[in-house]
Order: structure tokens, then C-alpha cells, then sequence
């Protein structure tokens, strides 16, 4: 069982950053492709960013590629969330998940962990 902390959420003003954590609770390296998801209240979780398990290959949702980063640092079985540029349409809470074999996904229900989410406010 793979537990998810997520970190780094907060308040910020419209243009600005954040960078989100997901610590996990075991080595994850190679095993798991990790993903960022969000979800506004009265909306549908929607797929923000994944990363495969080796990091080498990434993918965004169409309207994040360019301001958001995801990466991972399988040492510290951590994986990021750079937000750059950030909008109030952006707020939402954020949650992090693990998928088993390693191949990223834009799939939600591909995912077989996931974290508790943390609250990203927008001020416009």
C-alpha cells in the first residue's frame, strides 16, 4: 500500500507560482508512473499532469503545457508540480496518485493510489 502526502499548497495571487510535493510513503522509482490531478468544487477531477516511472516521459492536459512542470526525484520518492503563471481558474484542490507499471496515464481511473489533495487558491 502506497500512501501519498501531498505539500505546498496555498494562497497566491493571480501571475504567480507554486510548487507542489507528493512525498510518497515507499520507495516508488521506476515501479509507478505518478500523476497531478484537480478538482474544483462542483467539477470533475481532470487530469492536470503525469509523469512515467522513469521520468523520461511526460504529459500535460492541453491548457497546462508551458506554465506547469511536472518532475520526480525517485530518490526522495517525491514527485513536483511546478505552477507558473497561475490563473484563478486554477484554483482547485490538487491531488497526486500513483499508477503500478510504471506508464503514464491521463487516465483517472488507471490510478491505483492517491493522496488527500491540497488546496490551491487563486487570487484574481
Amino acid at each position: 500500500q502506497v500512501q501519498l502526502v501531498e505539500s505546498g499548497g496555498g494562497l497566491v495571487q493571480a501571475g504567480g507560482s507554486l510548487r507542489l510535493s507528493c512525498a510518497a510513503s515507499e520507495r516508488t522509482s521506476s515501479n509507478y508512473a505518478m500523476g497531478w490531478f484537480r478538482q474544483a468544487p462542483g467539477k470533475e477531477r481532470e487530469f492536470v499532469a503525469t509523469i512515467s516511472g522513469n521520468g523520461g516521459i511526460t504529459y500535460y492536459a492541453n491548457s497546462m503545457n508551458g506554465p506547469f512542470t511536472i518532475s520526480r526525484d525517485n530518490a526522495k520518492n517525491t514527485v513536483y508540480l511546478q505552477m507558473n503563471s497561475l490563473k484563478p481558474e486554477d484554483t482547485a484542490v490538487y491531488y497526486c496518485a500513483a499508477r503500478t507499471g510504471g506508464w503514464a496515464s491521463q487516465l483517472t481511473y488507471e490510478y491505483n493510489y492517491w493522496g488527500q489533495g491540497t488546496q490551491v487558491t487563486v487570487a484574481s
